[in-house]
């Protein structure tokens, strides 16, 4: 077998071994990543009553179910900006007793920046489960999407939620207390870029900005990072299901500014304005989860490497 073919056999195998049943759920996931890329149009708009179709919002549950209720707030009429709040529903609340103030994980979904929602089926299922688990209540963000809205929209309203939680006064006084001085940012994919940016307006914010909240912690799990050269890992997972180079790319012309490329602080987190403020002490330990068969890899362990190299906590599995 000659190099070339070799190497095209070698991009062919990028599926890890996985029971059946894994394997039917990324099937499904990869027919709805599929159904949803078909709402692109030429022009670099997206089709928004398509998928909507495609993506029906889930209602919010004021019911709690296993033990978690949620609600959807305002954050910011004028734009406007909505989250939705999952919070557990201890035994002592409906005794009419509060409970001990949880933390709050404010979440960011992924998408590509201009796809899903909070109310998106798999994200309301994921935050409820954050929830119930880890006893945090968790504010899902459903931040403004591209093409429509580019960057800094996204990154606007990350800020502003930590502004809005920051304020005892929009705390619902009916759910359990919510102790935002062990406020945790998270997200997966383009919301984990998201969560690094917010992380970081927060550390160069003034020491005044916050009188109550506090960020304790960076959880970015399969960053959504990139550059203008193709890394190694982009070259032999160019046939992975879901997350593909040129989606990648088409997604990055949607959210950056009109001329920018992907050395743009937004995509480059290792270039200066990237990381500007992730050596504040005020910038929060980070865990970053890494897939293994990710094509944008790469760019996430330089993602670790510049994190480490400010002296942060990066981690991948």
């Amino acid at each position: 077998m000659g190099e070339a073919a070799e190497d095209t056999a070698k991009r062919r195998v990028v599926a890890p071994p996985m029971t059946w049943r894994t394997r039917l759920s990324l099937l499904a996931a990869g027919y709805v990543t599929d159904s949803t890329w078909t709402t692109c149009r030429a022009d670099g708009t997206i089709n928004r009553r398509l998928l909507n179709f495609l993506d029906p919002r889930v209602p919010a549950s004021a019911a709690p179910r296993k033990g978690v209720a949620s609600r959807d707030v305002v954050v910011d009429p004028a734009l406007p900006l909505r989250a939705r709040l999952f919070h557990p529903c201890p035994a002592a609340a409906a005794a009419g007793d509060g409970g001990a103030a949880v933390p709050v994980v404010v979440f960011f979904h992924g998408g590509g920046f201009a796809y899903l929602s909070a109310a998106s089926r798999d994200y309301d299922a994921a935050c409820r489960r954050i929830a119930r688990y880890s006893g945090a209540a968790v504010l899902s963000v459903d931040y403004r999407r591209s093409p429509e809205h580019r960057f800094p929209a996204a990154y606007d309203d990350g800020f502003a939620t930590l502004r809005f939680l920051d304020d005892p006064k929009n705390h619902p006084a009916d759910v359990v207390p919510l102790d935002v001085s062990r406020c945790f940012l998270a997200g997966d994919s383009a919301g984990a870029n998201i969560a690094h940016h917010v992380a970081r307006r927060y550390a160069l914010a003034s020491p005044t900005t916050f009188n109550t909240l506090r960020v304790a912690g960076l959880i970015a799990i399969q960053p959504f990072f990139g550059g203008e050269e193709r890394t190694p890992a982009e070259f032999r997972l160019v046939g992975a299901p879901i997350v593909s180079v040129p989606r990648t790319d088409w997604l990055w012309r949607a959210f950056l500014p009109p001329g920018a490329d992907r050395t743009h602080e937004a995509a480059h987190a290792a270039s200066p304005a990237g990381a500007a403020g992730i050596d504040s002490p005020a910038f929060p330990p980070t865990t970053v989860v890494i897939g293994g068969y990710d094509p944008l890899q790469d760019w996430q362990r330089r993602y670790c490497e510049t994190l480490r190299g400010k002296g942060e906590n990066g981690a991948s599995p």
